[in-house]
This record gives structure tokens, C-alpha cells and sequence, in this order.
């Protein structure tokens, strides 16, 4: 039973940075505007945030007061997210640049500038930035005795502040999405920007706003992927950011088949980290590297599932099409 709430703990905690990055790549797609820059997106959350948390841990505000510390590495991680993704705004919907190479353009300056950043901070050499140990809840938090029972295995195995603010950001951009006149805005914009301007609906606004928003939920995101990963922030968010599109995709750009998407996705990730602990997994002995084959289970699971569901998925139809006020 603690192997299976192991593995449980462990999917819900890598879940939340898909959840994050695919809901923020859904808004700016459903405004209209392509983002393959999350993955460097995320980086630059992370970066931030981290070097945050890694501020309050010297000063001794962290360890003090930890879910405050949290918090603050959380709005740096939006802010600063949301601030990087206007860079592509810019770049696709007042110049009307290629959506694809602009977010492409961007993955590559931000581990770049990660690194340079790291190194100025901490010293030439020093890419890691090591997240403290006090950012994650413990039973203490809550003044519950440990113990090594299921539901505290569960809970309490890898739990961060990240995983609540990622449900509770789910449910937000639901009803935004559905319930209001900007997310009914905002998705005319992504299916027929021209009948949007028509009814007096300013496109590059929305445009802008769905950008700036997934900048937001991405940087966020950057952050959970860095406290779930465990070994500190190392300007790399191993592909999240791509993995998050295919959750998109899989998800159909709404947000609860999404949240399922990050589930599966996340699962399978885990039980390539956990193989050897799983016994019915076959151990492929003889082979040699045989350790990669569960590393790479995701990722094939990915392609698999893109393939098999990529007919059935309906994109926003003007995504990736740069809006002229001009044209009718």
C-alpha cells in the first residue's frame, strides 16, 4: 500500500505543472495565438521564483514563515512568466510575426538567460539553484502526528503549495472560460476574429489578454514542475512545456479533459521514475540501458495518444493566424 500511495502522491504533484502550463497554452490559443513558448516560459517562472525562495531561505523569512515564502515565489513566478510571454504578444500580434519561430526564438533565450542569471547570483559554475527544504507542507503544518499510514503517504509524500493553487486555478478558469463575457470574448476572438471586431470587440486586447494570462498560469507552472522534480531548479524544465501542449491537444483545449490529460500523462511518468519498484513491470533483463526503456514511457505515450485522437481534436480556428483589421 505505501508503494501505490507512493505513486498516487507522486502523479497528483507532477500532474499540477501539466495542469498550469496546458490551461495557460488553452487560453492563449483560444484567443487566437499559438504559444510553443511555455517551455521557456516555464523556465523563466522558475528561475525567478526559485532565486525568491532561495532569497527568504537566507534571510531567514523562509524558514520562519514558510507558506508566506511560498506565496511570494508564487506571484514572482506569474509575474515574471506573464511578463516574458508579452514578448511574443508583441511579437505575433503587432508585428505579425511567425507564432511558431517567435515561441521557438524564446525557448532558446531562456535557459540561456537562466544560466547567465544563476552564475552572476550564485557564481561561475553554479547553475543549481537549490529549492530549501521547508517548501514543502508536512503534517507539522497542520499539527498532525506523523505517521505511516495511507492517506498520510499520500497526502504528505511530495505535497506543495503548488498542487492546491493549481485546482484552485482550474476551477477558475472554468468559469472564466464559460461563465463570463471575457472568456465568450475571448474564444470568438480564436474561432472568427472578424465577426468578434464586428460586434465592437477589440481582437489584439483579447489577444493580448490570453497571452498574458497563459504567461501567467505557465510561469506558475514553472514553479510546481521545479519543487515536484525535487533536485532544485537547474535552468531546464526537461520538456514539460512541450509534454503540456500535447495535454492541451489531448484535452481538447477545454479544461476538465485537460485536467484528466495531465492525470494520464503524469501517471505514466511516475511509473517510469518508480519501475523498479513495481513488481509485475517486467524487468527486461539482458538489455542493455534497460533503465531509459520506463524513462521514455511517456513520451511514447504521447505520440501514441496524439496520433490516435489528433482527427478528433477541433483547434480554435483562427489559432496561429495573425489578425489584419483590415481584412474581411
Amino acid at each position: 500500500m505505501k508503494i501505490l500511495a507512493d505513486i498516487l502522491s507522486a502523479t497528483l504533484v507532477f500532474a499540477a505543472p501539466l495542469l498550469l502550463v496546458a490551461l495557460g497554452g488553452m487560453f492563449s490559443e483560444r484567443s487566437g495565438v499559438i504559444n510553443i513558448a511555455l517551455e521557456g516560459i516555464m523556465i523563466v517562472g522558475a528561475l525567478m521564483s526559485c532565486l525568491v525562495l532561495r532569497a527568504t531561505d537566507l534571510s531567514g523569512f523562509g524558514p520562519a514563515h514558510p507558506m508566506l515564502a511560498m506565496l511570494l515565489a508564487i506571484l514572482a513566478a506569474a509575474v515574471c512568466g506573464a511578463v516574458y510571454s508579452l514578448l511574443l504578444a508583441f511579437a505575433s500580434i503587432n508585428l505579425k510575426a511567425d507564432q511558431t519561430i517567435g515561441g521557438t526564438a524564446l525557448n532558446m533565450l531562456a535557459p540561456a538567460f537562466a544560466i547567465t542569471l544563476s552564475w552572476a547570483i550564485q557564481g561561475q559554475g553554479q547553475t543549481t539553484i537549490i529549492i530549501p527544504p521547508w517548501a514543502r507542507i508536512v503534517q507539522a503544518n497542520f499539527g498532525i502526528a506523523a505517521k505511516d499510514v495511507f492517506w498520510q503517504n499520500f497526502l504528505f509524500k511530495s505535497f506543495y503549495l503548488t498542487t492546491p493553487v493549481a485546482l484552485l486555478l482550474l476551477a477558475v478558469s472554468a468559469i472564466v472560460l464559460y461563465k463570463t463575457r471575457f472568456g465568450l470574448r475571448l474564444r470568438s476572438c480564436g474561432e472568427h476574429p472578424q465577426a468578434a471586431d464586428s460586434l465592437g470587440i477589440n481582437v489584439y486586447r483579447m489577444r493580448y489578454a490570453g497571452v498574458f494570462i497563459s504567461g501567467i498560469l505557465g510561469g506558475i507552472g514553472g514553479l510546481a514542475y521545479s519543487v515536484a522534480a525535487g533536485s532544485g531548479f537547474q535552468s531546464s524544465v526537461a520538456g514539460y512545456g512541450f509534454l503540456a501542449l500535447a495535454v492541451m491537444i489531448f484535452g481538447n483545449w477545454k479544461p476538465l479533459n485537460i485536467l484528466g490529460a495531465s492525470l494520464f500523462f503524469a501517471l505514466f511518468k511516475i511509473i517510469g521514475s518508480y519501475s523498479g519498484s513495481i513488481p509485475f513491470l517486467p524487468t527486461f533483463e539482458g538489455i542493455k540501458s534497460s533503465e531509459y526503456i520506463y524513462l521514455m514511457l511517456p513520451y511514447i505515450v504521447t505520440m501514441i495518444v496524439l496520433i490516435l485522437t489528433s482527427k478528433k481534436s477541433r483547434a480554435p480556428k483562427a489559432e496561429g493566424i495573425p489578425y489584419d483589421k483590415g481584412e474581411r
